[in-house]
């Protein structure tokens, strides 16, 4: 470390790793691209609706490839600063603390920006360096280029179809990376991962899926987006634990989805006609 900056904090490395093996059920090649892009030290852009499984396929694959995560969800008020570092005062010293994204290039680690267009502008610069041959963290308020290690891998999401005009990812961002699409599972496939993520009896998850589907299908029709994957596990979860499916839907689904009074009869009608 440079002379006369004291660090704010020990990195432990350790403390990102995914101890277990995250259950995850690939729906195509993502895996063996996700790999392959990281052994050629290529960024990966994750792009799907939300509950697809983006955050859940991150996990699986720092534990596959046994490397520390470090996962920023970001919001309007993310700035470059909050990734990189910061100075700040304790104790009358100057104190550097690293930001997430500079504490992923120091060990090796990967790096996932969740829904990265919902940052402020100037987040997408400073990843720029990193996402292209340069592969460095300028760090300009320590004078210093943080060069990523092989092993470091940056990953961003974002929801294409759910983005406005001036939320929407640039080319000059999105062209660095390879990009991987994700949406809902085929339903035999998405049946087996609710069953596999609650112990739900099959013939209920079946009718959750069908579920899942009929609000899918209201999408543009007074829904911004149907039932996620995620909402059926919770669900799922709310039916075991012994809460009536109909009212387990209610309060998982429709009132995740609208707080509209016509959409939620109209998915209340819907969950009512399945069980």
């Amino acid at each position: 470390m440079e002379p006369g900056i004291v660090t704010g904090q020990t990195l432990r490395p350790e403390e990102y790793f995914v101890e277990t093996e995250p259950y995850y059920e690939p729906v195509g090649d993502e895996i063996e691209v996700f790999e392959a892009a990281w052994r050629n030290q290529l960024p990966v852009l994750l792009k799907g609706p939300t509950g697809c499984g983006k955050t859940r396929f991150m996990e699986h694959m720092a534990w596959r490839l046994k490397r520390p995560l470090i996962t920023v969800s970001c919001h309007d008020d993310l700035t470059a600063s909050d990734l990189v570092g910061r100075f700040l005062v304790a104790g009358g010293e100057t104190v550097w603390v690293d930001g997430p994204l500079a504490r992923a290039v120091r060990c090796g680690g990967i790096c996932y920006l969740d829904e990265i267009v919902e940052a402020r502008k100037d987040t997408t610069v400073v990843i720029h360096p990193l996402a292209d041959d340069r592969r460095v963290l300028p760090m300009e308020k320590r004078g210093e280029l943080l060069k990523a290690p092989p092993e470091f891998c940056l990953a961003i999401s974002y929801n294409p179809g759910y983005q406005s005009v001036l939320k929407d990812l640039k080319q000059s961002t999105r062209q660095r990376f390879v990009a991987l699409e994700f949406d809902y599972p085929e339903p035999e496939l998405e049946r087996r991962i609710v069953e596999k993520e609650t112990g739900i009896e099959p013939e209920l998850a079946e009718r959750l899926v069908k579920f899942a589907h009929m609000t899918r299908n209201l999408k543009g029709s007074g829904l911004d987006e149907g039932a996620s994957t995620r909402l059926l596990v919770q669900a799922a979860k709310l039916i075991v634990s012994g809460i009536p499916p109909v009212a387990a839907c209610r309060a998982a689904v429709a009132q995740a989805l609208t707080d509209d009074p016509e959409m939620l009869a109209a998915i209340h009608e819907l969950s009512a006609s399945l069980f």
